[in-house]
C-alpha cells in the first residue's frame, strides 16, 4: 500500500505506528477477547486508558496541580457555548479576539448568554495578521482566545498578560504542536481531530477555581464542566474509541521526544515551506502579512492565477501530495502539517513546488 501525503486541515495525518497498533489490537484488545469499540466505558481495561491518558497530559504539557482534565463530545464549537453559558452571567462582559472563522463562531455563542467586547479584530484586513493591539474591557469575566487559525494561516506566537482575568484558549489546531506554561491558562480546550487523535473528543483542561465561578443560571446537566470533572468523564458514555487512540497519540509524543522535540520538527518542517514561498513570493505570495503571526500549523499561499492554482492541486495530487487546495471560502492552497506529517511529505513538496515554477513561471 503507498499511503498519500496526507496535507488535509482535518482530520490529520496520524502517527503510522499508531495505526498499526490499533490495527494489531482492534479485534482482540490486549488478550481481553473483544474490540476497543465493544468495551464498557465502566470496564477496568478502558478506566485504565482513562487514568493513563490523563497522566500522559500531566507528563508531556506539565500540568500543575489544581487542574482537571476531561474528556468530552462535541468537538470545539460545543465549548463556543459551554464556555460563556457556564462563566458569563447575561449582564457580565467577557473579552473576545477575533482572529478568524472559529473565532468569530465563539464570539456569536458568547452572545446568546451575555456582553461581549471584541478586544481585537482582524476581519477587515481578511484576517491576514493578528492584532497589532488589544483593549480589554475593564470587568471581563475572561478573555478569550483562538491560538492557530486553520482557514488564514495565522497563529499566535505568544499570548498577552491578562493579569487577574482567566485566559482561555481555543488550541485544536496546534494542541501539543508546542511547548506552553499551563499555570498562565484558566482553560485549554482542543478538539482532537488535528494532532493527538480522530475526530469525536475533546480534551479540557481547567483550573479547579474556574468551576467556582459558574454563573447563577439552569445549565443543562450535561453543559456543566463539574458534571464531567465530577465523573471522571463517564457521566454518558464518552468516546471510548476515540480517547484510546488519544491515549495512543500521546505516548508516541513521549517516545518522540516530548513537546521540545515535537516543537522542533514543526519548526522544521514550517521553515522547509516557507524558506520556498520566500525565495519566490512573485510566485508563491503567502497570505500572512506578518512574518511572525505564520502558522507552523497550516501554511497558506497563493499563486498568481486560479488556473494555475488549480493546476497545483491536480498535478500534486499525482504525486501523492493530496489535500492541498485551501478552504472554499478563501480559496488558494493550504499545506497542513501537523504533529505526525512526515518532514519526507514535507521534502517531496518542496521539490515539487520548485518544479511547478519552474515549469510555469513567466
Amino acid at each position: 500500500m503507498v499511503r498519500k501525503f496526507n496535507f488535509n486541515p482535518g482530520p490529520g495525518v496520524l502517527p503510522f505506528s499508531v495505526l498499526q497498533k490499533v490495527q494489531a489490537e482492534f479485534t482482540d484488545y490486549r488478550g481481553v477477547g473483544m474490540s476497543i469499540v465493544e468495551m464498557s466505558h465502566r470496564s477496568k481495561e478502558f478506566e485504565a486508558i482513562l487514568a493513563h491518558v490523563k497522566q500522559n497530559f500531566k507528563d508531556i504539557l506539565g500540568i500543575p496541580e489544581g487542574y482537571e482534565i476531561i474528556f468530552v463530545g462535541g468537538g470545539a464549537s460545543l465549548q463556543f457555548a459551554m464556555i460563556p453559558m457556564n462563566f458569563l452571567g447575561k449582564d457580565q462582559v467577557a473579552d473576545y479576539v477575533n482572529t478568524g472563522e472559529w473565532a468569530r463562531r465563539a464570539i456569536k455563542e458568547a452572545k446568546l448568554f451575555g456582553k461581549v467586547h471584541v478586544a481585537g479584530d482582524t476581519e477587515s484586513d481578511n484576517y491576514t495578521h493578528l492584532p497589532s493591539e488589544l483593549v480589554f474591557s475593564s470587568n471581563a469575566q475572561y478573555l478569550h482566545l483562538t491560538s492557530n487559525n486553520t482557514i488564514f494561516g495565522t497563529q499566535w506566537p505568544s499570548y498577552p498578560e491578562t493579569g487577574n482575568v482567566p485566559l482561555i484558549v481555543d488550541m485544536s489546531s496546534d494542541f501539543m504542536s508546542r511547548k506552553v506554561d499551563v499555570k498562565k491558562y484558566a482553560m485549554i480546550y482542543a478538539g482532537a481531530q488535528k494532532n493527538i487523535g480522530p475526530a469525536g473528543v475533546t480534551a479540557v483542561i481547567i483550573r479547579k477555581d474556574m468551576l467556582d465561578k459558574v454563573v447563577n443560571r439552569e445549565i443543562p446537566t450535561m453543559m456543566q464542566y463539574k458534571t464531567h470533572v465530577e465523573n471522571n468523564s463517564l457521566y454518558n458514555t464518552p468516546p471510548v474509541f476515540s480517547i484510546y487512540m488519544v491515549d495512543l497519540v500521546t505516548e508516541w509524543i513521549k517516545e518522540m521526544g516530548g513537546l521540545q522535540k515535537i516543537e522542533e520538527m514543526n519548526d522544521k518542517k514550517a521553515k522547509m515551506i516557507y524558506d520556498i514561498m520566500d525565495s519566490m513570493p512573485d510566485f508563491y505570495k503567502g497570505t500572512v502579512t506578518q512574518k511572525e503571526h505564520r502558522s507552523k500549523m497550516n501554511i497558506t499561499f497563493r499563486l498568481p492565477s486560479e488556473d494555475l492554482e488549480k493546476k497545483f492541486e491536480k498535478e500534486a495530487t499525482a504525486k501523492n501530495l493530496f489535500g492541498l487546495k485551501g478552504h472554499r471560502s478563501v480559496g488558494g492552497m493550504r499545506a497542513s502539517v501537523y504533529n505526525a506529517f512526515p518532514i519526507e511529505g514535507v521534502e517531496e513538496l518542496c521539490k515539487f513546488m520548485k518544479e511547478f515554477a519552474a515549469n510555469n513561471r513567466k
